[in-house]
């Protein structure tokens, strides 16, 4: 039985994914988001260190919760940098009749276990960080080849995608970009639905305990009435494509 490190357990989660949800944090990322409010789970190092049947077992607890609708989401960090771990659980999961999806940037994964990771994943939650190679680079101090790749591959497999953004002000937060995206967007398959999610600083206090400098110091959170603009822009835009 295989070994996770988890960050911690929500067991009420409401955004990510459909219906009420078991959010699953788990420890490890290779990336390093400038955006990052999670800094803590960069190491993979357990705050909870768990079999994949305990894990299950503790979801299963929480059925009365998410059985209309909800499920399981595993998030982090980067779920898929626990791969092997990751495709037992999910394999459990799937046997035990639950819905499950992975919140992920599609990078940090064993390739030798993805099939058997989307083999068992009900939705994908794909954080799109940027769409050209080198401000991805520039913003999450990692390479593009990887998420490209995972792009391919669940493309193949025509798996349901929800495609998230985070729109920082300063970065990309103009309609230029906006319409760029949505171009972006329209060329992938399987697509339900598309979020911008508003930066916020709320993880702010935890890189200063980590000692780890913060690379947007000083940039305010995306203000409600930016973030009503734009996901109205980028909707009239998708909707424009598709016709």
């Amino acid at each position: 039985m295989e070994i996770g490190y988890i960050h911690s357990i929500e067991t009420m989660g409401l955004v990510d994914g459909p219906g009420i949800r078991v959010v699953i944090f788990m420890q490890g990322c290779p990336l390093r988001c400038a955006f990052c409010h999670n800094p803590d789970t960069w190491q993979a190092k357990a705050n909870l260190k768990i079999t994949s049947k305990e894990l299950v077992d503790r979801i299963r607890k929480f059925r009365p919760y998410f059985e209309e609708g909800g499920g399981v989401t595993f998030s982090g960090g980067e779920p898929l940098f626990q791969s092997r771990f990751l495709a037992e659980t999910l394999k459990l999961c799937k046997k035990a009749g639950i819905h499950t999806c992975i919140d992920t940037s599609g990078t940090g994964y064993d390739l030798k276990y993805l099939d058997e990771i989307l083999k068992w994943t009900d939705l994908i939650l794909l954080d799109v960080k940027a769409i050209e190679p080198n401000k991805y680079k520039e913003l999450v101090k990692y390479p593009m080849n990887q998420f490209n790749k995972f792009l391919e591959i669940i493309q193949d497999k025509q798996k349901e995608l929800w495609i998230r953004q985070v729109i920082v002000p300063g970065i990309n937060d103009n309609e230029e970009y906006i319409k760029q995206l949505a171009k972006y967007i329209s060329n992938i398959k399987n697509v339900t639905k598309v979020e911008l999610l508003p930066y916020n600083t709320l993880g702010v206090d935890k890189y200063k305990k980590l000692e780890i400098d913060y690379r947007l110091q000083g940039v305010e959170p995306l203000s409600n009435d930016a973030h009503t603009k734009l996901t109205k822009l980028l909707n009239k835009e998708l909707i424009k494509l598709e016709k």
